[in-house]
């Protein structure tokens, strides 16, 4: 788009929202309905696709660049089988200045195809899920979760944060702020159990384990997020 076509769209806007940085526009000889006609015509006309991909790319209540996540990898303890696959933490891959976090969050992940959300806490006690991945999404207060069992490390969590727990890691909360909370969800909206390392979970929880495959998704970036590469090569594939 020009510099000429995208002062065309800024005098539109600034038309239609009646004023810009408190001043009066010099516009009035021309009828809001012929403003509107204009604009969508620069729209139609001029790199509307590009316009498209860049809204869906820069959204106001994200952040502007991808957040590599961290890494964290935890091993078979003999209780909790845990994963090959790393746990990955997006250290603030939301903006925490959203009016409604959660619904934000959700949002995101739906669009992304990770369903079957939910709106809590994370359990206080060691548990894991043979039957999905999980995403865990902050939207409010902080944590200390336990990660990979008793072997395994403490991690704190803030609002903005994303935490992508695949099947098997042990993960508990140790300690947390009263308004903590997270939206939770599962890739392609797979149901979820509840296990805690108790004597006759494995070895089935384990072959369920090894028959999930990789989400097709990132859960905040889609197809072209880090998870799929990074749970690829995991995987040496």
């Amino acid at each position: 788009m020009t510099e000429e076509m995208l002062d065309q769209l800024r005098h539109a806007c600034w038309f239609l929202h009646g004023s810009f940085s408190g001043i009066a526009l010099p516009y009035a000889r021309y009828s809001e309905r012929q403003y509107a006609t204009w604009l969508m015509r620069i729209f139609d006309q001029h790199d509307r696709f590009d316009i498209a991909l860049h809204m869906q790319a820069h959204p106001t209540v994200k952040q502007q660049e991808l957040v590599e996540p961290e890494r964290f990898k935890f091993k078979d303890d003999g209780v909790f089988p845990n994963s090959d696959l790393p746990l990955l933490l997006y250290r603030q891959a939301f903006s925490t200045e959203a009016e409604d976090g959660a619904s934000v969050i959700e949002q995101s992940f739906a669009e992304n195809n990770w369903t079957n959300s939910w709106r809590n806490g994370v359990y206080p006690f060691r548990h894991y899920h043979s039957t999905t991945h999980e995403v865990l999404g902050v939207y409010s207060g902080s944590a200390t979760l336990r990660l990979g069992g008793e072997n395994g490390k403490n991690v704190e969590v803030h609002a903005g944060d994303v935490i992508v727990i695949p099947a098997g890691v042990a993960h508990q909360n140790i300690g947390a702020r009263d308004d903590f909370g997270v939206v939770g969800a599962y890739p392609d909206g797979r149901e979820w159990d509840l296990l805690r390392g108790q004597p006759g979970e494995r070895p089935e929880a384990d072959q369920r384990i090894a028959a999930l495959p990789i989400p097709d998704n990132d859960p905040i970036y889609g197809a072209e997020g880090p998870l799929r590469q990074i749970w690829k090569a995991a995987r040496g594939r």
